[in-house]
């Protein structure tokens, strides 16, 4: 891939902190994986790349530590943090066991204000899948399942799906790379299934819904990566 160009300096980088503004393009190349998994972070270059202080990258670092997306070296050196595609099982199991339990809580506990932010949510999705724009793709999708978690009103299963979909992000990456940022429109009607069963309060068909939608992630993913590129060359 392409080193990342140099971002020009502008009014949003005024109006926020130092440490915000780092934070916001590491956080986002590293999503959108132009920062590959492994690639050592200079602090030396991002200083000079950005032109701020090597204090509010350090403050940026951190916070991107905290939320897994990089990783502190022995040698105290830092590094993006690798996707271990051999685990990849325990956590298909955990985010579809989440999506199932907050979908099935969010059917029996939502409010009517939680409609409709839930579907705010969804308007969100839906226009970022129409600008095929994957960052607000998965910032969006995050958004939507949040609503959901947080409609179910179980404070330590909402926690743990917030953690998972922030860990999920580059894998949510490789998902919408699989379709060329062309997410079909019937993955975000998906979307709406969930929200019909959760207002109708039906449990059993919002669980159903939820795994079938988690399932068809997964082996998407799955696909994906266990596709035999190798193209046959004569000898």
């Amino acid at each position: 891939m392409a080193p990342p160009s140099k971002p020009e300096k502008s009014a949003e980088r005024k109006r926020g902190s130092g440490a915000q503004y780092v934070y916001n393009i590491l956080r986002n190349e590293i999503i959108d994986l132009t920062l590959e998994p492994g690639r050592p972070i200079d602090e030396i270059q991002l200083s000079e790349r950005l032109q701020m202080s090597r204090t509010p990258i350090r403050e940026a670092l951190v916070r991107l530590a905290g939320e897994g997306l990089v990783t502190t070296l022995p040698n105290r050196s830092t590094v993006v943090t690798n996707i271990d595609f051999l685990n990849l099982h325990p956590f298909f199991d955990a985010i579809t066991l989440m999506y199932r339990v907050t979908t099935r809580l969010a059917a029996d506990a939502h409010k009517a204000s939680d409609l409709e932010v839930i579907r705010a949510r969804q308007a969100e999705f839906a226009e970022a899948v129409m600008a095929q724009d994957a960052l607000s793709m998965i910032a969006t999708n995050r958004e939507f399942h949040a609503a959901i978690a947080a409609a179910g009103r179980n404070h330590y299963y909402e926690a743990l799906c917030l953690r998972l979909l922030d860990e999920g992000r580059r894998i949510l990456r490789l998902y919408y790379s699989s379709f060329d940022d062309r997410l079909p429109r019937e993955y975000v009607d998906e979307h709406e299934g969930l929200i019909a069963a959760i207002e109708a309060r039906d449990i059993a068909r919002a669980d159903e819904l939820a795994s079938a939608h988690a399932d068809q992630i997964v082996a998407q993913i799955r696909t994906m990566i266990s596709r035999d590129t190798r193209h046959k060359i004569p000898l």
